[in-house]
């Protein structure tokens, strides 16, 4: 999996509300993005895919009905990383083809305010 940062285009809602890619057809990197930004760090409040914590999102090798995230905490010691682990996961598989959802947390390379979207940004009033 790649380091290379996400690049959404917006924010969402503080809502979990059901995803995209809940028809037929398979999910894409876009429908699992889209599920991720439903994620909100509650002391930020700013979703984590505009965070920049979403480093890579892809099809689990072994499980053809998995998807395997690479993501971060905007500290090793976040209070919040044990919720919002959970929360991506139970967004992920809340599509109807996502069987399992597995999140790896790195700290490598360690996250930065430099990862955020400018709607992240002006969200939280950094410029």
């Amino acid at each position: 999996m790649s380091n290379d940062p996400v690049k959404p285009e917006q924010s969402t809602g503080t809502n979990i509300e059901p995803s995209a890619g809940t028809g037929t057809s398979p999910s894409t990197e876009t429908d699992w993005l889209d599920a991720l930004r439903q994620v909100i760090d509650p002391e930020l409040m700013v979703n984590i895919v505009d965070l920049g914590l979403v480093y890579s999102v892809g099809t689990d090798e072994e499980k053809e009905e998995g998807v395997v995230v690479e993501m971060t905490l905007t500290s090793p010691a976040c209070p919040a990383g044990p919720q919002i682990v959970q929360q991506a996961k139970m967004a992920l598989e809340r599509l109807h083809d996502v069987e399992i959802a597995q999140i790896q947390l790195t700290m490598s390379p360690p996250w930065t305010p430099e990862r955020m979207t400018d709607d992240a940004r002006d969200e939280l009033g950094i410029f």
